[in-house]
């Protein structure tokens, strides 16, 4: 049987994850985006899921603590699904699948990581 390179599934999620989050601290776009989205203290959460996906991606680059860094970003994918995703349920089943696809990837492959480390 051949071993999945979990290895290079931790650099291609820490990737997404790491420059996910410097965007949201450089793009005036992303900010305008989490100010719509109607959340309360929309600036200080961006800061806040933006430090989140780059610690957790980094910790998952150098391979340290990677279960426990895959929690938080697990935490942050189910959250963009229910408040950007979900809602498009109500009004277009093929647009809620074409937009949710990245999201719902890379949770199934954070979730993957987090089963595939020893407790």
């Amino acid at each position: 049987m051949i071993r999945f390179p979990f290895k290079s599934l931790r650099y291609v999620v820490a990737y997404v994850f790491i420059i996910s989050g410097l965007m949201k601290i450089t793009s005036s776009e992303l900010g305008s985006y989490f100010v719509q989205l109607g959340l309360p203290f929309p600036e200080i959460m961006l800061y806040v899921v933006a430090i989140i996906e780059i610690i957790a991606g980094a910790c998952l680059l150098f391979n340290m603590a990677t279960k426990l860094a895959t929690i938080p970003l697990i935490a942050v994918m189910i959250a963009a699904l229910a408040i950007t995703k979900i809602p498009l349920l109500s009004t277009d089943f093929m647009a809620f699948l074409f937009e949710a696809r990245l999201d719902i990837t890379m949770l199934v492959l954070l979730i993957v990581l987090y089963k595939s480390e020893a407790s």
